[in-house]
């Protein structure tokens, strides 16, 4: 498998003792994939912080939030015979799921995309209501006439789809609740309106007829969407041959819109590819890659709370116009930096 990233050496840029928990009675267990923006000349990441209580002896314990925002914390003896944790995301207790983990979204920022802190008076994005009582994660921005689109995973006990909120100064959100139902996730909007209408890639899901594959869909207001088509699906025997997903806002080049995103085999293993869409019609898939453009190889994407992942959804162009700078999450524990060429990526593409 070919890797043409170009990692950052200072590697990994954030890691759980980077930052406080939330509040008293939980520990930052994991950081991930962060959406990417920038605002006020800076670089800002949308940081997924995972949190729990810490763990007792004999003990498993993990947070949910209530209707009205507030944090309980479940704890089952860890020899109960209706629990399973063969999964460190996931738990089973009597037939129903729960994360291990407590995600929000928390804002950094950079001067030089390199070293990252909070800043004073952004708050926190937190889930809220009944659909985002096990959190919310895996923030995507697009940023469309002066407006951030914020697309992002809700999660709760009836399933997880898609929430979004907008803002054009950070402070201020307004909110649309689940605007694509369970089972629903990775959805990136476009950053330009095309023929009058917004577009995204979105992942809905099925355990029985299809799989998990990449859709599209167009939009004349951002909240309601219709005219969705299947565009990318797994390939048995390749890299992506498990599940498929959309990273950040794809970008725009003279052969079309250029998309990087993630797949996963069957032995867990995530790594990033690319595929190419029509300008005029992004309905239409054009090139896609054979072979990943990323695979997990240091000991920070090798080795972590889920190992063997590296998984994108945020980017920055470049001034220049040929780099691409990825921020990613590594082994679901770690933030990370990397960069790309365009005119490379292009060049691996395949015609379809």
């Amino acid at each position: 498998m070919e890797d043409i990233a170009n990692r950052f050496t200072e590697n990994p840029l954030l890691s759980p003792k980077d930052l406080p928990a939330s509040r008293e009675g939980l520990e930052v267990t994991c950081l991930l994939n962060p959406g990417v923006f920038r605002y006020q000349n800076k670089t800002w990441l949308v940081v997924r912080v995972a949190e729990r209580p810490k763990q007792k002896e004999n003990t498993i314990s993990f947070p949910i939030l209530t209707r009205t925002g507030a944090i309980t914390i479940i704890e089952i003896p860890t020899d109960d015979p209706d629990l399973i944790t063969t999964d460190a995301r996931v738990i089973n207790y009597k037939g129903n799921d729960y994360l291990t983990t407590l995600s929000h979204l928390r804002l950094l920022c950079s001067e030089n995309g390199r070293d990252f802190y909070e800043p004073e008076n952004y708050p926190p994005l937190v889930g809220e209501g009944i659909l985002e009582t096990f959190g919310i994660e895996d923030c995507r921005v697009a940023l469309i006439e002066g407006t951030y689109y914020l697309t992002f995973t809700s999660v709760s006990d009836n399933g997880v789809g898609v929430g979004l909120r907008t803002t054009t100064d950070w402070k201020n959100f307004k909110k649309y609740g689940m605007i694509l139902p369970a089972h629903n996730k990775d959805c990136a909007i476009f950053e330009e309106k095309i023929n009058g209408l917004f577009y995204a890639l979105h992942r809905p899901s099925s355990v029985d007829i299809g799989g998990n594959y990449i859709w599209i869909a167009s939009s004349p207001d951002a909240v309601h969407w219709g005219n969705h088509h299947c565009i990318i699906k797994t390939r048995k025997g390749f890299w992506d041959s498990k599940r498929v997903g959309a990273g950040a806002a794809p970008i725009k080049t003279e052969k079309g819109w250029l998309e990087i995103y993630h797949g996963a085999n069957e032995n867990h293993q995530y790594c990033l590819g690319a595929f190419l869409m029509d300008l005029q019609d992004p309905t239409k898939v054009l090139a896609r890659t054979e072979e990943p453009i990323m695979v997990p190889t240091t000991n920070y994407e090798l080795s972590g709370f889920f190992g063997n992942v590296v998984f994108t959804n945020g980017h920055i162009i470049e001034p220049e116009g040929d780099t691409v700078t990825i921020y990613y999450g590594a082994s679901d524990e770690f933030v990370c930096g990397a960069q790309f060429s365009i005119k490379r990526i292009l060049q691996l593409l395949k015609e379809i």
